[in-house]
């Protein structure tokens, strides 16, 4: 298969298999100008598709770099009130959305972590409302990733330029079978087993969680109005949708104060342009209360320092150790790719499809289950081929849940 066909039905995927999108709905992509002539790709196959209008929001790292870096103090706390109120509008008029990621783990070197923090909260707030129709399953969204130079470099330090790009283009279509001519087959049985994986838990109602690994001692309570769900999304109109491109994760939230113990990366992190080496978080009563790091630690400081629920857990992500992003050997140097290769966890804002009835739930109401909200929502990866998982039923019964980092049932 040439490379535009695997890029055309890389698009393809993301439209019909991710936002699944319907005639006559519009889209939004929010991408970097380095992934524009995707970009035009999918905006080709949106309209083959029958969207009424395809929507682009460009922006560029390198005026996002001269802002975090030159900006005064205070105008880091500043982001345009617009740019917040189009995207909460667009969603409530069921637009989709397609944020292509083209990540630079390089991108804030060398520029005071305070400053990019600063910037990013600011961003985050602005964009509350947005999220909140995100996380509550009201708009059908989803996170891609393009290759930049930066990046692909970063992953592959053998190889330069456009051959570093073409073999990260080659991995990202085998991690979301974009390079098998039954892309659609295979995405529908993949879910149907994730479903599986989900439906065995819920039915086994875990209470606590133990996880065990190098410089891992960690219990998380779940509380019984949460559940398990996996890569497939519902919307309020019975609609579903995939929002991360690949996928292998089954989920659900802890109780807010219900985590102790402590947690070891086995990844490494790339977040607000920095990468994150070998960290650690000790909790107790789920808050941070030490933290450790190799590389990074400012940045992680200032993550934990975001608000008051960035220092709680609001995700519990499972996924086995043999699943093929983790076979394939590749650290990606990007979350959406790292956490689909190993079990992670998530500070800050918690996921509301993970709550029973939640829609009809006020926010005191959620509070008393332990939920947990943030500004930010940031995964950490911490599963290895060592990691084991066990859960306390609801009688007190301890079992396996996962064994050497993958499935124990």
């Amino acid at each position: 298969m040439q490379f535009e066909q695997k890029l055309e039905k890389y698009a393809e995927l993301l439209l019909h298999i991710g936002l699944k999108v319907k005639q006559g709905q519009d889209l939004m992509i929010v991408a970097d100008l380095a992934a524009a002539p995707f970009t035009k790709v999918v905006a080709q196959k949106a309209y083959e598709a029958g969207l009424r209008d395809v929507i682009v929001d460009y922006q560029d790292d390198n005026i996002t770099k001269a802002k975090v870096k030159l900006a005064k103090e205070d105008d880091l706390d500043y982001f345009t009130p617009f740019r917040g109120r189009v995207y909460e509008e667009l969603a409530a008029a069921d637009t989709a959305f397609l944020e292509l990621k083209t990540p630079n783990p390089s991108l804030f070197e060398g520029i005071d972590s305070a400053r990019v923090a600063r910037y990013t909260k600011a961003m985050g707030a602005a964009r509350q409302g947005y999220q909140a129709h995100k996380t509550n399953g009201r708009v059908n969204w989803l996170i891609a990733s393009v290759p930049t130079v930066e990046w692909a470099e970063s992953v592959f330090p053998d190889s330069q330029g456009q051959s570093a790009i073409d073999k990260l283009w080659d991995a990202i279509f085998f991690t979301t079978r974009s390079d098998k001519e039954n892309t659609v087959e295979l995405w529908e049985q993949h879910v149907t087993a994730m479903k599986k994986n989900a439906d065995h838990l819920n039915a086994r109602n875990y209470r606590k969680l133990h996880y065990k690994g190098p410089g891992t001692d960690l219990t998380i309570e779940l509380h019984p109005d949460s559940f398990w769900t996996c890569a497939e999304f519902m919307k309020e109109d019975g609609s579903t949708y995939i929002p991360n491109l690949p996928t292998e994760e089954v989920f659900t939230i802890p109780v807010k104060t219900g985590v102790n113990g402590t947690v070891s990366s086995t990844k490494p992190l790339n977040y607000a342009g920095t990468l994150l080496e070998n960290f650690s978080l000790t909790f107790e009563k789920g808050k941070v209360v030490d933290f450790t790091a190799e590389k990074g630690y400012e940045t992680l400081k200032n993550l934990l320092e975001t608000d008051e629920g960035a220092q709680f857990l609001g995700e519990v992500a499972l996924v086995p150790h043999q699943s093929p992003i983790s076979q394939s050997g590749i650290v990606f140097n990007n979350t959406l790719f790292d956490e689909n290769a190993s079990c992670h966890l998530a500070l800050g804002q918690a996921i509301g499809m993970c709550v029973k009835d939640a829609r009809n739930k006020s926010k005191e109401e959620l509070m008393e289950i332990g939920f947990n909200y943030s500004l930010t929502h940031v995964d950490f990866m911490v599963g290895s081929g060592e990691l084991s998982i066990t859960g306390e039923t609801p009688d007190g019964t301890t079992e396996a849940i996962f064994e050497k980092g993958n499935w124990a049932f």
